[in-house]
């Protein structure tokens, strides 16, 4: 592929785990490079917690699990949150949710 796929920078604005489901940001890495992650979240009542560190191999995808962060904190259940992904090279997010699904907001 000669023309990057996706953006460095992707917003989700709603978040919110539940004790019956769990979200996730799936992450698609279409160059040939691996992709460095940071995911900071941010809630309405205090300060963000991250930056989270992933890695998305070249040419791989990721499905992250809100749930399953644990470093530097987990994020905590029934609370609202919204989320910054950063990347060293053009990713694209799609934010999931047990029956639904939503593109993220893109902007380098």
């Amino acid at each position: 592929m000669s023309d990057p796929i996706g953006y460095r920078r992707w917003a989700i604005a709603e978040g919110r785990l539940s004790d019956d489901g769990d979200e996730t940001a799936c992450i698609l890495n279409a160059s040939a490079d691996d992709a460095h992650v940071a995911l900071t979240v941010f809630f309405p009542d205090r300060e963000p917690a991250g930056p989270y560190r992933l890695i998305v191999p070249a040419r791989r995808t990721l499905h992250m699990h809100f749930g399953a962060l644990s470093e530097p904190e987990q994020i905590p259940r029934d609370t609202d949150y919204s989320s910054v992904i950063e990347s060293d090279v053009p990713v694209v997010v799609q934010h999931s949710r047990a029956a639904s699904s939503t593109i993220a907001y893109a902007g380098d």
